[in-house]
């Protein structure tokens, strides 16, 4: 027979969501796997990976130490708030029950829950941050005008501040970050899957974002033809042109072909270095010595070719 799963921390539980209002005794109950639905905008992933098998794994021989936090559905059973890979991890491991934590939350409030909660993650993909950010940012000004907030994990005070800088404060990110984070929101879905491979860069993806669905469709042609992505420079480039209403494919080529100025980049790893010097050197003592040698070697190199 399957492991049910249930095997409840109260600790945990208290630890995440402790305030005025959890405080009081909420109902900690099984409830079987098919009577949760996910959030109806989960902008988190699900992804069948390592970190996934390891979590069924840990669950296969735990069970669900902390558990899923979810409130009412409308049309029945409970809307996951907290716990969108557990009940996938419980699914593949063969568990049919979860321990469950019931919230009566409104959407706001449910949408907070949620964004703060997966925020937590330790690996979060930027199109995940540029969903999330933005739904917190909308529930935040929403319930910035609400006089009817009680609880103090989300009734945020506003005191003069811009909802996206308390935003930026509540995710250690510059409230410029935040918004280069919601803009990639504008990108059409294959650009943005490139932002979360890590095939275009970040602050070039924000400016091509600002591109017509069309115009970027374009863009992400010349990407494929010319099997490179645009630089920071292309990319600002690109958006001047279509903000004076003269982009075309023609344009896009011609700068998707201009030559890239090249950074040095160069990682040396502790385990290349150790080796070559004594236990006791402090890394500035082994930067020190590596720009002796280099200099050196440049001197010789130098000599060589007056000779």
């Amino acid at each position: 027979m399957a492991n049910s799963g249930i095997n409840i921390s109260l600790s945990t539980y208290d630890d995440l969501f402790k305030t005025d209002e959890g405080r009081k005794i909420e109902e900690i109950k099984p409830v079987a796997l098919s009577e949760l639905k996910p959030f109806e905008q989960q902008p988190f992933k699900v992804l069948i990976d390592e970190s996934m098998d390891e979590l069924v794994e840990s669950i296969k021989q735990s069970g669900v130490l902390s558990p899923i936090v979810a409130r009412p559905h409308k049309d029945g059973g409970y809307e996951i708030l907290s716990g969108h890979r557990r009940v996938k991890a419980c699914e593949i491991a063969g568990i049919t029950e979860v321990p469950v934590v019931v919230k009566n939350l409104d959407d706001d409030t449910a949408t907070i829950l949620l964004v703060d909660s997966n925020l937590q993650r330790e690996h979060i993909l930027p199109s995940e941050k540029a969903y999330a950010y933005q739904m917190k940012l909308e529930a935040m000004k929403r319930q910035g005008k609400r006089t009817d907030l009680t609880c103090e994990q989300f009734a945020y005070k506003f005191e003069g501040k811009k909802s996206s800088q308390l935003l930026g404060e509540q995710v250690g990110e510059s409230k410029d970050q935040v918004r280069r984070y919601i803009r990639l929101t504008n990108l059409i879905d294959p650009i943005l899957d490139m932002v979360d491979n890590k095939e275009i860069a970040l602050n070039a993806a924000v400016e091509i974002s600002y591109l017509g669905s069309k115009e970027q469709a374009e863009v992400l042609k010349t990407i494929e033809s010319e099997d490179t992505a645009p630089s920071i420079e292309q990319a600002k480039k690109i958006r001047r042109f279509y903000d004076e209403g003269k982009l075309n494919p023609d344009v896009i080529l011609s700068i998707m072909q201009e030559q890239k100025s090249e950074t040095l980049k160069v990682t040396l790893t502790d385990a290349k270095l150790k080796k070559f010097f004594p236990k006791h050197y402090s890394k500035q003592q082994v930067e020190d010595t590596i720009i002796k040698l280099l200099e050196n070697w440049y001197r010789k190199r130098q000599q060589e070719k007056e000779r």
